[in-house]
């Protein structure tokens, strides 16, 4: 009876070494990566937030892309830092 258990356990073991397990330095990538996406999108925003114009064309332009920014940034899991 014990042999029994004993040959499942090594097979359960063998089937889960032959599992391909989640890579650890693909989600260090991935944090890696984020993190440059938040960057830049913070970078574009802060330039359209210091950006003067007394054009309500050109306003009306930023006004889009700074909201459109921020929807990617959400996206991300971002807040407003004030």
């Amino acid at each position: 009876m014990s042999r029994g258990w004993e040959s499942k356990s090594v097979e359960e073991q063998q089937a889960q070494a032959a599992t391909p397990k989640p890579d650890t330095q693909e989600t260090g990538t991935d944090a890696a990566e984020r993190k440059r996406r938040l960057q830049a999108l913070e970078m574009q925003r802060e330039r359209i937030l210091s950006e003067r114009t007394s054009s309500p064309h050109r306003r009306s332009a930023l006004a889009y892309a700074l909201a459109d920014i921020e929807e990617k940034l959400a996206e991300l899991g971002w807040t407003v830092h004030m």
